[in-house]
């Protein structure tokens, strides 16, 4: 009875779906311009095989509360009506892995001291998905489509399997986009400055302005003041401000600290540009007693300086007052350095902070860039990328084949993105936000706080919601946490999406296998030199 009330409540979704309608009223149609019994019945078996199929892939979005609970619908559907092969869902094998030799740590600090092996990721053609060709019949079987479905349905189960256990990636993983589904049908293209309107019809420009408009206002810039562009991701901002930079100063010298991102560096080397990578200071922000040294030291040329709004491993906030009192202190007028802030995580974070310093445009800043699949949440990579109006100028061009202007890194931009940005903006306002920064911060301390009393070392910046404490010895135990690592260190970076529930599961795993790890008599790693004295409790620190 329970399943023929799920049949029912599925057959009445799938009716509503004009691709499946369309699909039954064509086998109908086949069926009365051929008379053929065994075409007729290959078509019910066709029919009947991709139902079962696509309920077994549609089971898992499936509201139990709404009808009724099917625990094990999906492994019944699969074993009964699959016979094909399938993959396996991603487990936390060894696999292939390669080894290399790096230092321990930004700048080759390290608790430990000395080299550690960096341990690479599986090789993923190891649990490739081939590309097959469909079999010569398979217009009457349907088994590829049953065989695609299946697979898909069984990614799904990894995905939520994996999200469970997410805690190391600065992904906001709780949203609902149910209401944008209708829109995944088109192909929606931003090519083009998102101001200029090009002779490509199907674009979301009127959305992606309203979320720059919105981002303007919270770093306090006027809207015909400002530049700026929905990116495809983080990087992409980065690589973008610092081109600006570069274009207006094309002698500049590239000014970063060494924990910022990867991304950073990766556009000095694209731009050939000269770079200076400045010391850090245990907290990992930015020693403005190094940056001194590295400006006086090269007074001649003009200043370029990514400022970063929460580090990468630490979650570290470089203190962007004192950057430019340190660049005026050396002589640099504001016509000549040029300021970045990279934001990707924390710069949405931060203007909900009480007594955090106040990333803005009224200071003398370019540009400023942030993720908008880290806080905001968003079921595809991308970003906000706004800088000064005047600076853009030096980059931009006009291109008549899109009778527009072209000032972004890319040609095609994802016009979807905006949509999802532009929804939760709107659904959740200014004190959404707000509310869940300060969820975010209160369970980063409560982790850290718990993290300290079963005896692990444990850092947490002021400004922050990344919790740095000791590498975990068992690899197997950071993949299946998700978790990231450099050197003797490891976080977890406490976003919208990780509940205390979570935390509670995780330390109590953390807690049961450190056991086991030091059973032996052997004693944790020195992190002195990584999270300071204060955060240390090794034997020598305790």
């Amino acid at each position: 009875n329970q399943f023929c009330l799920f049949l029912l409540y599925k057959l009445k979704k799938i009716n509503q779906r004009r691709s499946v309608s369309l699909s039954l009223s064509h086998h109908f149609h086949r069926f009365s311009s051929n008379h053929s019994l065994f075409f007729f019945f290959s078509q019910i078996y066709r029919f009947f095989r991709f139902l079962f199929v696509y309920l077994n892939a549609m089971v898992g979005s499936f509201e139990s509360d709404q009808i009724l609970s099917m625990t094990n619908l999906n492994d019944i559907l699969t074993s009964t009506v699959i016979a094909e092969p399938l993959p396996s869902p991603v487990t936390n094998g060894t696999g292939d892995e390669e080894n290399l030799k790096k230092p321990n740590g930004a700048g080759g600090r390290g608790g430990g001291g000395g080299d550690r092996e960096m341990v690479l990721g599986r090789n993923i053609h190891t649990t490739s998905l081939a590309v097959t060709e469909p079999e010569v019949n398979d217009e009457f079987t349907g088994d590829k489509e049953a065989y695609m479905a299946s697979v898909l349905a069984r990614y799904r189960k990894t995905l939520v399997e994996r999200t469970k256990y997410h805690l190391g990636y600065p992904y906001n993983l709780d949203f609902d986009y149910g209401a944008l589904g209708q829109l995944q049908h088109f192909s929606i293209n931003n090519l083009g400055d998102p101001f200029i309107e090009s002779n490509y019809g199907v674009h979301s420009r009127p959305f992606e302005v309203g979320v720059l408009d919105w981002f303007a206002r919270l770093w306090e810039i006027e809207r015909d003041d400002y530049w700026g562009y929905i990116t495809n991701c983080g990087t992409e901002g980065n690589l973008h401000g610092i081109l600006v930079g570069r274009e207006m100063f094309p002698d500049g010298i590239l000014y970063a600290s060494r924990e910022s991102h990867y991304s950073v560096f990766k556009a000095a080397r694209m731009y050939r540009m000269e770079c200076e990578k400045v010391d850090t200071l245990i907290s990992g922000e930015i020693d403005c007693d190094d940056f001194r040294k590295k400006l006086l030291a090269n007074k001649d040329k003009p200043a370029i300086l990514n400022v970063n709004i929460g580090t990468t491993v630490k979650g570290a906030v470089d203190d962007l007052d004192l950057v430019i009192k340190t660049l005026e202190e050396c002589g640099f007028s504001h016509d000549r350095f040029y300021i970045h802030c990279d934001g990707a995580l924390f710069g949405l974070m931060m203007p909900f902070v009480k007594r955090a310093p106040k990333v803005t445009f009224n200071k003398p800043i370019g540009s400023v860039s942030v993720s908008g699949h880290k806080f905001v949440g968003c079921p595809m990579p991308c970003g906000v990328q706004i800088t000064r109006m005047e600076h853009i100028k030096v980059l931009s061009n006009n291109v008549e084949y899109l009778a527009s202007r072209d000032a972004t890194i890319m040609g095609s931009r994802n016009g979807h993105a905006p949509l999802f940005l532009w929804y939760t903006l709107n659904r959740k306002g200014y004190k959404g936000f707000q509310k869940e920064v300060q969820k975010c911060l209160r369970n980063a301390h409560y982790l850290k706080d718990k993290l300290r009393e079963a005896g692990i070392s444990a850092m947490l910046n002021e400004l922050s919601s990344t919790v740095v404490f000791e590498r975990p010895k068992d690899e197997e135990f950071v993949r299946r946490w998700q978790l990231a690592c450099q050197g003797d260190i490891a976080h977890v970076v406490v976003m919208p999406s990780v509940t205390i529930e979570k935390l509670d599961d995780f330390l109590k795993d953390l807690v049961k296998h450190r056991l086991v790890w030091y059973e032996d008599g052997t004693q944790p790693p020195c992190l002195a030199s990584e999270v300071g004295t204060n955060n240390c409790i090794c034997p020598a620190h305790k």
